[in-house]
């Protein structure tokens, strides 16, 4: 039994955990989309460890008019069907185009989180992994009582959020081994 038999649902943060992160940019169609390197077979590991798995992503390229709702459905479409043409499965993905900090819906704000509550009411944040590559996706973790799980390169190793989360991997696919060990 490995730590993680316990969590039932998955909520992950897509730019820089699913895809590669553009600097200073935004994925605004399907030919800016790159996966981080083995996500979609991580998906599809994590898949069979977790019930449910939900995105949680803020979008804020959507609310500064640099693309369209129906451009980020396409990128979403896409990279669904991507992931499951591995054996993985996005159980829905929620998304914030807001701009200000203070929307509920913005992480690190919470509501996206209940926003999938209110889809799945038998979610119970307490039996719930984040996993990201910021600490607003951190923080948004330990409001809930998640077990957080940071990934990526995007702070220096001596950064206090190391101490902060529950488990740092390299990236997605090195967390989706570590679920699977015995």
């Amino acid at each position: 039994m490995t730590q993680f038999e316990k969590y039932k649902y998955l909520f992950l943060d897509r730019d820089g955990v699913i895809n590669v992160e553009r600097k200073n940019d935004y994925v605004k169609n399907i030919s800016e989309w790159i996966f981080e390197e083995k996500a979609q077979e991580a998906i599809a590991i994590l898949s069979e460890k977790f019930e449910y798995i939900f995105i949680i992503t803020n979008q804020r390229g959507v609310g500064r008019g640099k693309m369209t709702e129906n451009d980020l459905a396409d990128i979403h479409n896409a990279m669904l069907e991507s992931i499951a043409s591995v054996g993985g499965n996005i159980s829905s993905i929620y998304y914030c185009t807001d701009l200000k900090p203070e929307s509920i819906n913005r992480k690190p704000n919470t509501g996206m989180a209940f926003k999938a509550q209110a889809d799945y009411p038998f979610v119970d944040f307490r039996q719930s992994v984040m996993v990201g590559n910021s600490k607003s996706d951190m923080e948004f973790g330990q409001k809930l009582g998640m077990y957080t799980v940071l990934v990526g390169d995007k702070y220096s190793r001596n950064d206090k959020i190391y101490e902060e989360v529950d488990l740092y991997c390299d990236n997605l696919y090195k967390f989706a081994i570590i679920t699977n060990a015995k």
